[in-house]
């Protein structure tokens, strides 16, 4: 049972006692070297994860395999990028408690290379399937790494700097996005050229995208290298060979105190994320716009989100700041609301994706530093997998809402956004008010 005692939160792990708690800047953050390693880590992991679910996005859409898995089809390619995450996080959380976390981020790392290696082959011999395979596998890959991932932060920061630790994380995290989400639209325009305004084509470069997720991978197993040592796990820890069984264990212990509400307000941002997601590629239609545009679109929301991230960081500074949340979720509905609304242009919607990418900020960093602060040690892994497959579900349910309602939208799917604001004003409220002990109080 979750006692008070183990609810309290921790200070520094093992690397603290031995270094001594220190007054840390966000620069000061950079420039440790452990932290530092987690964050390039984590920033070529996302990029590469992106890179290819944009590739297939942009294929299934009006690429070379345009129609094979029907209108809406890269709602198919978006549960491909999720369900792994969902099978896997309970088994990737007591991995995490089992082992020590620099072990594991090393192991996933090496695995991505002949992931990569098979999206190399995808790509050259034109084959969806495999390439569907190929996203299933690296996204099974990155599962392994998020428990260890957040885990161990605490691990390598003090308590009073998991706030601004989360906001970097997260900021360089949606980097990420922006540069992989970039990258696949000209890479997509490089393998598969769309007809100029003669209609003429440029040849394919087939070998582009893999040789792209080759390299990126590469560097992601240099970059953790450089990650400390970290203690063992508890190696006593019995292995689960049911998928779910953590996650029952897991959500029994969270109920017991307001982890589980926490996890389940963090994790349903990523219900209207998923379905924004899958909105933004198609302004390649909305907008009459090449796809190198459709994802600089998808790149000022990840920039916008990276920049809400840290601003919510510093502005909580050495605390954790739950009354961001509420600010944050009354931002995001607004410019949901003109996303859907205003005639779109790309200036308009950039300025609008900004807005909202901004707000989600300063939504998501108070309850993930939340749930890092209330997480028992000894289980905190197997908690962080969980609210991570809780996350993917809300993603697949995305993805699941958006081939059910992307026809009714006919030739103007921006107005999913309403939906989406609609989702974000219900359910953020609910949110609230149940949290309101925390989010409503000063400084946790």
């Amino acid at each position: 049972m979750l006692g008070s005692a183990r609810f309290a939160g921790r200070a520094a792990g093992p690397i603290y006692d031995r270094v001594g708690v220190a007054e840390l800047s966000v620069r000061g953050l950079l420039l440790r070297r452990g932290f530092l390693s987690l964050l390039v880590t984590q920033f070529l992991g996302a990029a590469n994860d992106n890179l290819l679910k944009g590739l297939l996005t942009y294929m299934v859409i009006d690429g070379t395999w345009a129609g094979r898995l029907g209108t809406g089809g890269q709602g198919i390619v978006g549960l491909c990028f999720t369900i792994p995450f969902i099978l896997l996080s309970g088994y990737a959380g007591r991995f995490a408690d089992r082992h020590s976390k620099r072990y594991v981020s090393v192991l996933v790392k090496v695995v991505e290379i002949p992931i990569a290696i098979l999206g190399l082959i995808a790509f050259c011999i034109g084959n969806l399937w495999v390439a569907l395979a190929a996203l299933v596998a690296l996204t099974g890959q990155s599962a392994y790494f998020g428990p260890a991932k957040y885990g161990m932060i605490p691990e390598l920061v003090p308590e009073g700097d998991l706030s601004r630790a989360n906001g970097a994380i997260n900021m360089f995290t949606n980097l990420a996005v922006i540069l992989g989400t970039l990258a696949s639209g000209i890479i997509a325009d490089r393998y598969d050229p769309l007809p100029d305004a003669e209609g003429l084509r440029a040849d394919p470069v087939t070998w582009l995208p893999g040789a792209a997720l080759i390299v990126v991978a590469l560097a992601g197993l240099g970059s953790v290298l450089f990650l400390p040592k970290l203690p063992p796990g508890d190696r006593s820890l019995r292995r689960e060979w049911n998928p779910f069984g953590t996650y029952v264990r897991s959500l029994r212990e969270m109920s017991r105190g307001s982890l589980l509400l926490i996890a389940l307000a963090w994790s349903y941002f990523y219900l209207l994320a998923g379905l924004g997601l899958l909105i933004i590629p198609e302004y390649t239609i909305v907008l009459a716009v090449s796809r190198e545009m459709a994802s600089r679109l998808l790149g000022i929301l990840a920039i916008a989100i990276g920049l809400g991230c840290g601003a919510a960081g510093l502005v909580s500074g050495h605390r954790i700041e739950p009354r961001l949340a509420p600010i944050g979720a009354a931002g995001i509905s607004v410019f949901f609301v003109l996303l859907g609304t205003v005639p779109p242009t790309f200036g308009n919607v950039g300025w609008f994706l900004f807005g909202a990418g901004f707000f989600a900020g300063f939504y998501l960093i108070p309850f993930q530093a939340l749930l890092q602060k209330l997480s028992p040690d000894s289980e905190r892994g197997q908690f962080l997998g969980t609210a991570n497959a809780l996350s993917f579900l809300f993603l697949s349910l995305a993805s699941i809402l958006y081939v059910a309602i992307r026809p009714a939208f006919g030739g103007a799917p921006q107005g999913i956004f309403l939906v989406c604001a609609a989702l974000m004003a219900v359910g953020g409220a609910a949110f609230m008010v149940r949290l309101k002990r925390y989010v409503f109080r000063p400084r946790a």
